[in-house]
């Protein structure tokens, strides 16, 4: 009974956080288009399914990824191993960018887009080596930011340092990349942190935080997923000067 309650809470408040999209979308459609919903009933029948699946996706999360995440931090932060600790964090920002379908499509699009402007060959397997090189890079980008937050975490280093360094050379290095190449590189650093990378990297962040003596989860915990977002934009502007 008590699970059937959580479970109803849960849709009640997706629903809530759906409502703004909702209103927004009814406003356009009738007040300023001036126009009916086309189809009401399979949008009604959309939009529960939405609720439903923002519904088993949270519940997903708090039973499933955030304990593995934590779990697996605590397990490798108590073995005492800096190398596995390491390791675990690079193949895991590797492995959940690598199979991202948001950059897959990128990097199909911006092969496509160089081809067609002459930075490659017009051909199927010099775009397809392009947008499998830009996507290992991103997704080695991925995998050497979750490894830099991790030691941050473990050495104690003030984040916005970082950060802010991190977006001073961003700066500098746009003014010396192909043009074609900046917006890309811009782009990849929102199409990587997917809906399985953000909650395990975040699990990690925090379980490792919790773990290790004189951190702070809420203020060491946090801020995997902005190394996560900062370093694509560099590799990927490395790439493509050395792909040009």
């Amino acid at each position: 009974m008590k699970g059937l309650t959580a479970l109803l809470t849960s849709m009640l408040g997706s629903l809530k956080d759906l409502l703004p999209i909702i209103l927004v979308i009814g406003f356009f459609q009738i007040i300023v288009l001036q126009q009916p919903l086309p189809d009401s009933l399979s949008i009604l029948i959309g939009l529960v399914l939405v609720v439903m699946g923002l519904t088993f996706f949270v519940f997903g999360l708090e039973m499933g990824l955030f304990p593995i995440g934590e779990s697996m931090a605590h397990s490798l932060a108590r073995k005492g191993s800096v190398f596995w600790l390491v390791v675990f964090a690079f193949l895991l920002g590797f492995g959940t960018t690598i199979a991202e379908p948001a950059l897959t499509a990128v990097a199909a699009e911006a092969a496509e887009v160089a081809a067609e402007g002459g930075m490659i060959a017009m051909t199927e397997d010099a775009q397809s080596s392009y947008a499998n090189g830009l996507r290992i890079t991103v997704a080695l980008s991925v995998g050497f930011a979750i490894v830099l937050g991790v030691l941050r975490i473990l050495k104690g280093w003030p984040i916005h340092r970082i950060i802010i360094g991190g977006y001073i050379l961003v700066v500098i290095m746009t003014a010396f990349a192909p043009r074609y190449i900046i917006g890309i590189a811009y782009d990849s650093g929102g199409v990587t942190t997917s809906t399985i990378t953000v909650p395990l990297v975040t699990a990690l962040g925090v379980g490792l935080a919790t773990v290790i003596k004189g951190r702070n989860p809420m203020v060491d915990g946090f801020g995997l997923i902005a190394f996560a977002s900062l370093s694509p934009m560099i590799f990927v502007m490395v790439y493509g000067m050395v792909a040009t």
